[in-house]
């Protein structure tokens, strides 16, 4: 678990850079961009997402499942998985942009009326889906390949950082107007996969082999299967993931204005979530290899700590951003417009925490011998999701869009819940869980009741130290991680605070 840990650690807090550095764009755009441009940039972030998803052809699992078998039974020099993952996942994004242009006609007149700013960069939406995809498969490698760091860096900082400098190059006229930025924006992800490309090769973690090996030819069947279940598992519900905003610009007057404030909410709702994405890429490896070894007590152990883990995240910065969000709008000067964010980040803040809540459940069905699952519950959110994000999106706005996916998450996480629980007597909680909720609430009901009338950079401040006192000292006087005492001994040593041994 200390390797599980270590890398957490380190992901995490290059995610949450990664994600103020993204706050910090969001605030440029806020201030200085329309709503209406934050949402083409949301939109094409979601449609980039749904083109991975169908071009991927289930790649990133078969990585996911088959590396162990591949890395203990093949040299290096070898290994023919990285070969025919890419030239599959680059044949499949071929089949995508066949697709956007012989449907092009239809796209246009679903999103035509609404969202007329998308179909006149529609084109430009082919490279950013193209580098996403590319990035992915190469981020499934460096999971296995324990170098989820770097690969974390790329993704969540430089990315960013890209945009930063768009954004800085904007204001500053080198970049003439908006259409230079967008366009020059649907590269971004491309530069990144080539910079992740270049440190994988150069660290001589990657071979290009294709003679078809002897793990290939033995596992084919099951590779094939395997593929074809998660690429259809991990479709719908990456659609289910994107359909709210894809609603939105279909569907509401004003779209891409309706879905600039969404893209915000979202975007906020993220740094709850970011634990998520940390913590997954550093057990990725672990989870395989324990699943080889039929290692249930450490896969038991994963689930836990990952579900308190994430858990004690995700309520702690859950509730202090919503302490602090409309005096943040305010004391900023962000648009007025984006204080209608706030009931949506409400909503979706809650989809996020329950979903980190009941821990790696999908990351441990995906690599078990019950992957099949994982389509099926896919299917189940899909269902959930598309009658709800259309009605209640029609009848509340981007409102009734965030109601109806903590519904459909809730739903989702429950009957995966249930089957872990049921198939190996597995489940994530214990009482810790329950203290961790109870000292939320006390910190929110602390700071609402002191300092819910003042406004301004300093309550910003007191609000936010208060109620990181009353959480975090709950946290580390209750001892609800096992890994607290570890990482403060770790950090107290770096310091000099705390002497090694």
């Amino acid at each position: 678990m200390s390797t599980i840990r270590r890398q957490s650690i380190i992901s995490s807090f290059i995610v949450y850079f990664g994600f103020a550095l993204g706050f910090f764009n969001t605030y440029l755009f806020a201030r200085e961009f329309t709503e209406a441009q934050y949402g083409l940039i949301g939109t094409f972030i979601a449609i980039a997402n749904v083109m991975y998803s169908v071009a991927n052809l289930g790649t990133p699992f078969y990585v996911a499942k088959f590396f162990p078998y591949y890395k203990d039974n093949l040299p290096d020099d070898r290994n023919d998985q990285f070969a025919w993952a890419m030239l599959v996942s680059i044949v499949g994004f071929l089949l995508v942009i066949a697709g956007g242009i012989v449907f092009k006609g239809q796209v246009v007149a679903w999103f035509g009326n609404n969202s007329p700013e998308l179909i006149a960069y529609y084109f430009w939406l082919f490279p950013f889906g193209f580098g996403l995809t590319l990035f992915s498969l190469l981020e499934a490698f460096a999971w296995q390949l324990n170098k989820s760091v770097f690969s974390g860096f790329m993704r969540e900082v430089q990315f960013r950082l890209f945009s930063t400098l768009l954004i800085v190059l904007t204001f500053t006229n080198i970049i003439r107007d908006f259409d230079l930025f967008i366009k020059l924006f649907s590269f971004t992800y491309l530069a990144i996969a080539l910079a992740l490309f270049v440190y994988l090769a150069a660290k001589k973690k990657i071979h290009f082999h294709f003679s078809i090996s002897r793990v290939t030819k033995k596992f084919f069947k099951k590779i094939a299967t395997y593929m074809l279940y998660l690429w259809g598992g991990g479709l719908v519900f990456n659609i289910a993931q994107v359909f709210d905003t894809l609603v939105i610009a279909v569907i509401l007057p004003s779209a891409m204005a309706q879905a600039g404030i969404y893209t915000l909410a979202q975007n906020v709702a993220s740094l709850v979530q970011a634990p998520q994405r940390a913590v997954a890429s550093a057990a990725m490896g672990p989870l395989s290899r324990a699943w080889k070894d039929k290692d249930f007590p450490r896969l038991h152990s994963i689930y836990r700590r990952s579900s308190i883990n994430q858990l004690i995240f995700a309520v702690g910065m859950f509730t202090l951003i919503w302490i602090n969000y409309t005096d943040g709008v305010l004391t900023f000067k962000l648009k007025e417009g984006y204080l209608d964010a706030r009931p949506v980040f409400l909503y979706i803040g809650l989809t996020r925490l329950i979903d980190l809540g009941t821990g790696l459940n999908a990351q441990i069905i995906g690599t078990s011998v019950y992957w099949r699952f994982e389509f099926i519950t896919g299917l189940i959110l899909l269902s959930l999701t598309l009658p709800m994000n259309f009605l209640l999106t029609q009848s509340d706005g981007i409102v009734g869009t965030a109601v109806s996916n903590l519904i459909a998450m809730t739903v989702y996480n429950l009957i995966r819940y249930i089957f872990l629980w049921r198939k190996f007597n597995m489940q994530p909680f214990t009482v810790h869980s329950l203290y961790t909720l109870l000292l939320g609430a006390a910190g929110y009901f602390v700071c609402h009741m002191l300092f819910d009338a003042y406004q301004g950079l300093l309550w910003l401040f007191v609000r936010s130290i208060v109620f990181l006192l009353i959480f975090g000292g709950g946290v580390i006087l209750l001892n609800l991680s096992p890994d607290i005492k570890p990482v403060l001994q770790t950090v107290g040593k770096r310091l000099g605070i705390v002497k090694g041994e």
